[in-house]
């Protein structure tokens, strides 16, 4: 009796992309039962591997950029376009992912997300309108802080002085908004609904795999708190409640 096989991986992580994944157990399948009709469609979390997924689903073409790590490191990233429709996908595991880093190199206290926004800056640059972006693998838990600041805006402490480290985000008085936008719309590609403080938030559940530990809890929520209540101020809505904004180390900014 002849079937027809969906095949529907997520990556393996470590040794195998989605694609790759995919086409392994499509070879092993039609070995063993080479009457069926299989169809091959490589799925994503979100988190590393992202970008190649969508952009195989979406018809996109793949681009480059050079920007820079969580550690602040130079580094080429890709993105992917479409200038007909102005659709762009960002993997933002091309800038803060965690498994760009050396194990145990760096702790997430000097670790920003400043590349996510050189790589929504690159896609605004090149015409994009709509960017999807897939928000997991991260290295880092700055609340979005390094991509806004990347964005333009600017964060001040009460005597004004600019705030240029996210751990310094406890003594946020103030936030600046750029003088223009440059970057595209964007949606947010999330499987998580914890939102950004407390035992279901960021720091509490995801920390400690980006090396966060215990005793830092109290430090982390009070920079994320600081940074929601003043956004919250600036923006008119209260986003660190929103379902998923503990995904990847908090996203209340920008």
């Amino acid at each position: 009796m002849t079937r027809r096989i969906l095949i529907v991986p997520d990556k393996f992580k470590g040794s195998l992309s989605a694609l790759e994944a995919a086409g392994a157990i499509a070879r092993g399948w039609a070995a063993a039962c080479p009457d069926d009709t299989l169809a091959l469609l490589p799925m994503s979390d979100g988190g590393d591997g992202f970008g190649p997924v969508m952009a195989g689903t979406l018809g996109l073409e793949e681009q480059f950029v050079e920007i820079v790590n969580a550690a602040g490191e130079a580094r080429p990233a890709a993105w992917w376009f479409d200038s007909e429709s102005g659709q762009a996908v960002v993997e933002t595991a091309q800038s803060n992912g965690l498994a760009l880093l050396p194990r145990g190199r760096f702790h997430p206290f000097d670790l920003d997300t400043r590349g996510v926004g050189q790589l929504l800056l690159a896609a605004g640059q090149a015409g994009a309108a709509h960017c999807l972006t897939g928000i997991g693998g991260s290295a880092t838990n700055d609340g979005g802080f390094g991509m806004a600041r990347a964005l333009g805006w600017v964060f001040r402490d009460e005597s004004g002085k600019p705030i240029e480290q996210w751990t310094r985000l406890d003594g946020l008085a103030l936030i600046e908004s750029p003088a223009s936008r440059a970057w595209p719309s964007v949606t947010v590609a999330s499987d998580v609904q914890n939102p950004l403080l407390g035992v279901d938030g960021a720091t509490w559940v995801y920390g400690a795999q980006k090396g966060i530990r215990p005793e830092d809890f109290a430090k982390t929520d009070a920079c994320l708190g600081r940074l929601a209540k003043v956004t919250g101020e600036t923006l008119g809505s209260d986003f660190s409640v929103t379902p998923g904004a503990g995904a990847a180390g908090g996203w209340v900014s920008g």
